[in-house]
Order: C-alpha cells, then sequence, then structure tokens
C-alpha cells in the first residue's frame, strides 16, 4: 500500500475549503492508496493520520506521529488553493526533496496561477481573452485612462490569489481607485479588465494515462454581480451541469480547454474558465487546484460523466505515481 500525502490548508482566505477538499479526497482513494493528511500553515504542517497527530519534517519530508512510528511518503497530492499550493512554492520543495507529487510543475503551476501572464501567455496561441491592463503596486493610471482604454463596466483583481477575494466589478469611473485598494490588499499586482457580456461555463480536464480527458461542462449563474467568493461558497450561484449551450460551442470549449492544458503543460485535475460571447469562448482564468468538496464543481462534472470519484482519482495517481 502506497502513502500519500494530502497537502491542505495553505495561507490564502481559501484555507478552509482546502480542509473540505482534502476530506473529499482522502475518503475516495483506491483501496491500494493510504491518504494522510498533512495541514500547511505558516507556524506548522500539522499531520492528522489514523487518530493520531503528528508533524510533517520540511527538512527529511517524514512523518512523524505521536505513536511514535515515521512514515516515508511514496508521494503527494498539493491541494492548497493559493499560496504556497497552487502557485508551486511546494512543488518546489519537493523537486529538492525528493518528493513525487502528481500536480502540475513548478513552472505550469506559476504560471498558470498568475492570472495576467497566464492569458498573455494563451493569447500569443489565439486563445481569445479579455481586453486588459496590469499594474503593480506603487504604480498609478489615470482612471479616465483606463475607462477610455477598457470601457465600462469593467473588473479589477489581484492577479496572484487563488481566491476570489479582492475582486471588484466597476460600474463608474469614480469606484476604480477603491477597487485597486481591494485588490491590493490581495497581492501585488493587479489586472484590470474588460466586461465580457456572455455565458459563463468552465470545463475540468485531466490527464489520463496518455489521454487528456475534457469534462461535461458546467455553467455558472451567480445570484451576486459576478462568481465570487460568496456565489462560490455560500450557495448564491445555479452550477448547471450540462452547461445549456449549442453542442457545438460544448464541443469548442472542451478542445480549447483541453489544448490549454496541453500548452501550460498541467497534470493532474484543472479547471478552465471561459466566458462564452457569441459562440466565442473567452479564456477568463485556469484553476490547476478546483475545489473538491462535495459541493464544488468538478465532483457534479465527474458524476455527468458517470466517473466515480474513487475511479477519477485513482486513474491520475497511476498516471503520475506508476
Amino acid at each position: 500500500m502506497k502513502h500519500i500525502g494530502i497537502f491542505c490548508g495553505g495561507f490564502s482566505s481559501e484555507y478552509e475549503i482546502s480542509l473540505k477538499s482534502a476530506e473529499t479526497i482522502i475518503n475516495n482513494l483506491p483501496n491500494s492508496y493510504l491518504g494522510i493528511k498533512i495541514i500547511v500553515s505558516k507556524n506548522n504542517w500539522e499531520v492528522q493520520h489514523n487518530n493520531y497527530s503528528g508533524h510533517f519534517d520540511l527538512n527529511t519530508g517524514l512523518v512523524h506521529l505521536s505513536s511514535g512510528e515515521s512514515i516515508k511518503i511514496d508521494g503527494a497530492i498539493i491541494y492548497i488553493h493559493g499560496d504556497p499550493g497552487e502557485n508551486g512554492k511546494i512543488q518546489a520543495l519537493f523537486d529538492i526533496l525528493g518528493i513525487p507529487y502528481i500536480n502540475s510543475n513548478v513552472l505550469a503551476s506559476a504560471l498558470s496561477f498568475d492570472k495576467w501572464f497566464c492569458n498573455q501567455f494563451l493569447k500569443s496561441f489565439g486563445i481569445p481573452v479579455a481586453q486588459s491592463i496590469q499594474l503593480k503596486k506603487g504604480q498609478t493610471m489615470n482612471p479616465n485612462l483606463i475607462v477610455k482604454e477598457l470601457g465600462l463596466p469593467l473588473f479589477i483583481k489581484p492577479t496572484d490569489s487563488g481566491s476570489s477575494y479582492g475582486i471588484s466589478k466597476v460600474t463608474r469611473e469614480d469606484e476604480i481607485p477603491q477597487a485597486l485598494v481591494i485588490a491590493f490588499n490581495e497581492g501585488d499586482t493587479v489586472v484590470i479588465e474588460s466586461f465580457l457580456n456572455g455565458i459563463e461555463v468552465t470545463c475540468g480536464v485531466y490527464r489520463n494515462g496518455r489521454n487528456t480527458i475534457a469534462l461535461p461542462l458546467t455553467e455558472i449563474v451567480s445570484d451576486n454581480e459576478f462568481f465570487d467568493y460568496d456565489a462560490k461558497y455560500n450557495g448564491k450561484s445555479n452550477e448547471i451541469t450540462p452547461a445549456r449551450i449549442p453542442n457545438d460551442s460544448t464541443t469548442l470549449i472542451q478542445t480549447q480547454s483541453k489544448q490549454i492544458y496541453e500548452l501550460l503543460g498541467l497534470k493532474s485535475i484543472a479547471r478552465i474558465d471561459f466566458m462564452l460571447v457569441d459562440k466565442v469562448p473567452y479564456l477568463i482564468e485556469v484553476n490547476t487546484t478546483p475545489g473538491f468538496s462535495s459541493e464544488s464543481i468538478v465532483p457534479k462534472m465527474l458524476k455527468e460523466a458517470q466517473i466515480s470519484i474513487k475511479e477519477f482519482w485513482g486513474s491520475i495517481l497511476m498516471t503520475e505515481l506508476p
């Protein structure tokens, strides 16, 4: 039996969501894998396993339990939403320690995590994206010039945050300064994007052996102004699977999702968000650690595809940790 460390928690505002995702994964691992929950915080990497507590040794990569047992993990599933997992920092540590993991590597994770650089990279391959402006902390730009270039309404959001915090939909020019303050509270760089008026859909993608699989699409209808944290995690949205869009649009988005997955060199599961505008799918962002609680979108996609969660993780583990 292989011991798999499920690394969760982290430093972002989605800490609790990560714990729920980890619980779902641990409860659905195939019988040949034993999951060990490792909760990452800034002060400690706490282990919870078989009613024992313990800690993960950052120098040796060993799990030390209160029972006196030490376990060397055979591989890792990094399921932290945001810093320091989704941005590739833990992957870099594991590369140094020689701990194999199923996730996208350091470069793919860091690139996907930054909304500005990811979209600009994919734009160079012909993937449609919203018109945008990047600002770094300390930089200023006249709100009037922003509106002249991007129009209204527009979105202002941190580029390097894994959560939905810090995002504002701006409908008036005088709202821009405060929206920038909110975004910069979550990160050091901000992207200002033109508004896309369409149907929001998302596609789960993963690798099964040599094949890249696109799952059924989910349509997101938010009760709020947009799919913010409240809509995502507090039931303020209607997530419809499969999405109510034409078959040719579904096929196009699934094909484009697999193309993006391959271009970025992703591994394991990713969820890629689009806005469908006049049958053109515009990329919103790429999520390399999408929510995986019982109420999250990807498990609903798997259910629609008639793939059990245990079968799903088994196929990924066999692919990435043979």
